[in-house]
C-alpha cells in the first residue's frame, strides 16, 4: 500500500492507499459486514470466493499490520459473545477512513472493469432466460 510515510499515522486521503493488495481488499470485504478475529476473517474470505482464495497467516496478519498502521482498521475491545469466546483472540474492524479507502478501491475496481468492457475486452454478464 502506497502513501504510507510513518507507521501510525494515516495517509492524507484513501487514494493514497490505492490500489490495494489482494489480501488488503478481502480483509477489507471480510471486514465490511462487522468486526472479525483472524481466523474469522480467513473463513470469511474462503467462503465468499468459493475456496478459490485462501489467506494463510503470515499474508493475513501481515496486511492486517499494515492495514492497522494506515488507519484503515483497528483493534475492537468489544467481543460478540464473551463467554463462548477465546479472550486471547484479538477482534478487527473498519475505521471510518477504511470504509472510504474499500468504497474508493472498489470504484477504482469497477471502473477498470467498465473500460475493459468499452473496449470489447469481455462482454458484460448476460442475464439467465427465466426458467434456465
Amino acid at each position: 500500500m502506497g502513501g504510507e510515510d510513518v507507521p501510525g499515522r494515516r495517509s492524507r486521503g484513501p487514494g493514497d492507499l490505492l490500489p490495494l493488495t489482494p489480501a488488503a481488499l478481502n480483509v477489507l470485504l471480510a471486514l465490511a459486514d462487522g468486526e472479525r478475529h483472524g481466523y474469522g476473517i480467513m473463513l470469511e474470505v474462503r467462503e465468499r470466493t468459493g475456496g478459490s482464495v485462501r489467506l494463510g497467516p503470515g499474508t493475513l496478519y501481515g496486511a492486517i499490520k499494515r492495514l492497522k498502521e494506515g488507519g484503515v482498521i483497528e483493534e475492537s475491545g468489544e467481543r460478540p459473545d464473551p463467554e463462548a469466546d477465546d479472550e486471547r483472540r484479538c477482534y478487527y474492524r473498519l475505521t471510518g477512513f477504511g470504509r472510504e479507502v474499500l468504497a474508493a478501491e472498489v470504484e477504482r475496481l469497477d471502473g477498470l472493469v467498465r473500460a475493459a468492457r468499452r473496449k470489447g475486452a469481455f462482454p458484460a454478464p448476460q442475464p439467465s432466460p427465466e426458467g434456465a
